[in-house]
C-alpha cells in the first residue's frame, strides 16, 4: 500500500521462516519466508549489542510504525520497549502481537498458532463429528490476529492525524481467536450450551454443508432460505419443502439428520458437474471444493491478479496476491521478498552512518 518496510533480521541467521524448507524457489527462497515478505526491505542488526540497540532506536526515531511480536517485556532490556521508543518519538505507533497480550495471567507465556487454536475453541468445532478435533489447514489465528493488528494500526493513524500523538497498539491470539469463533461462540453465550463439532455443517442453517455426488467427487450446497430450499426440493424432483418438518429453516436444524437422510442418496445419482450446472441455473449457492491448484489456476483468479510473478524484477519467486482493489491507489508490488540482509548498507548509509563505521560494525558482527 506504499509504505517503507523495514524488516529487522539477526545478522547471518535471520528470519528463521528463510530455514523452513522445502519448497524453495529457484534462487532458495523459501516459500514460506516469501508467503509474508514482498516489497520489505531486509536489514541485520544484532540488538544484544549497545551499537545495534542504537541503530535501532535511530531508526525508531523517525518511523511511523514499530511491529514487534516478542514476549512481553522481551524488548525492554535492550531499550527498545513502547515507553523506552515513545520518549524519543511521541508520535510513533507500536504495534505488539503476541499470544496473550500484554495483561492477564497468561501474558507472559508464549503463543502459537496451533496452541491458540485449542485453547480458545476454534479446534474444538472443526472437523468431522465423531472423529479427532481438527486445525484450520492453514494457521488462521496467525493471520486473522495480523489482520487485527493492521486494523488498529490504521485506527491509530486516524487517531494520530487528529492528535499528533502514537500510541500502544495490543493485539493478542487468543482474543483473534476468541473473535474468529463468531455466531458459534455467540450461540454459546446465548444458549450455554456447548457447540457441537459439525463437521462439514453449519449449525444454524440446513442444507448449508459438502454432499457427495457419482464418481465420488463432491460439492458445497449453501441454501441459505427456504425460497432457495424450495427450488432444490424441486429440483431433486422431491417435495420437501412441504413437509412440516424441513418448510422452514428452524425446523431443519432440529429435524437435520432425517433431511440430510434422504438428499445424500438422490446427490449420488449425478455428477457433481452436472449438479452444479443444475443449482447455478436456478441461482442456488453451490460450489466445487477444489485443490489449490486448481483453485490457482482459474480464469477468476487470473483475472484478479491474485497470482503475482516477479520476474519483472529478475526474480523467480511468485507469491500470492493482495486481495484489497484501491480505485486510486493501487497495490504496488515493488520488490521481491529480499535476500538476508540486502539493504542493510544503503538503509544504514540513508540514516546519515558513515561508510566506514558500516564497515567496522560489519566486522564486528553488528550488522
Amino acid at each position: 500500500m506504499g509504505a517503507e518496510v523495514i524488516k529487522i533480521e539477526r545478522p547471518k541467521m535471520g528470519d528463521e521462516t528463510r530455514q523452513w524448507t522445502p519448497p524453495t524457489f529457484a534462487d532458495g527462497t523459501s516459500a514460506y519466508f516469501a508467503t509474508v515478505n514482498r516489497n520489505k526491505k531486509s536489514v541485520t542488526v544484532d540488538m544484544a549489542s549497545e551499537q545495534g540497540q542504537s541503530i535501532l532506536r535511530r531508526l525508531a526515531q523517525d518511523a511511523d510504525i514499530v511491529v514487534e511480536n516478542f514476549k512481553v517485556g522481551g524488548l525492554a532490556k535492550y531499550g527498545l520497549d513502547y515507553d523506552s521508543l515513545k520518549a524519543i518519538n511521541p508520535g510513533l505507533i507500536y504495534a505488539s502481537l503476541t499470544g496473550f497480550g500484554q495483561t492477564g495471567p497468561d501474558a507472559h507465556k508464549p503463543g502459537y498458532d496451533y496452541i491458540i487454536q485449542g485453547l480458545s475453541g476454534l479446534m474444538s468445532i472443526t472437523g468431522p463429528e465423531a472423529g479427532l478435533p481438527h486445525k484450520v489447514g492453514v494457521a488462521v489465528v496467525d493471520l486473522f490476529a495480523g489482520l487485527q493488528l493492521t486494523i488498529g494500526i490504521q485506527a491509530a493513524l486516524l487517531v494520530r492525524a487528529q492528535t499528533g500523538l502514537g500510541q500502544h497498539v495490543d493485539v493478542a491470539l487468543l482474543d483473534s481467536a476468541l473473535a474468529l469463533t463468531a455466531n458459534v461462540g455467540m450461540n454459546c453465550l446465548a444458549s450455554d450450551q456447548v457447540p457441537p463439532r459439525l463437521g462439514n455443517a453449519h449449525p444454524n442453517i440446513v442444507p448449508y454443508q459438502v454432499f457427495e455426488t457419482a464418481g465420488s467427487q463432491h460439492l458445497i450446497l449453501a441454501c441459505g432460505n427456504d425460497q432457495q430450499f424450495a427450488a432444490v426440493s424441486q429440483l431433486m424432483g422431491a417435495e420437501w419443502h412441504l413437509d412440516e418438518r424441513f418448510a422452514t429453516n428452524p425446523a431443519r436444524v432440529v429435524h437435520r439428520e432425517q433431511l440430510i437422510a434422504r438428499m445424500q442418496p438422490l446427490m449420488l445419482s449425478q455428477n457433481r458437474n452436472e449438479w452444479i450446472a443444475l443449482f447455478e441455473s436456478a441461482r442456488i449457492p453451490c460450489g466445487p471444493i477444489n485443490n489449490i491448484a486448481e483453485a490457482l489456476s482459474m480464469p477468476q483468479t487470473k483475472a484478479r491478479e491474485m497470482v503475482v510473478d516477479f520476474a519483472f524484477s529478475g526474480s523467480p519467486v511468485k507469491v500470492l496476491g493482495n486481495p484489497i482493489r484501491l480505485s486510486g491507489s493501487p497495490i504496488q508490488y515493488r520488490l521481491a521478498p529480499p535476500m538476508l540482509g540486502a539493504d542493510t548498507q544503503s538503509v544504514l548509509l540513508s540514516l546519515g552512518y558513515d561508510p566506514s563505521a558500516l564497515a567496522q560494525w560489519h566486522r564486528q558482527g553488528v550488522i
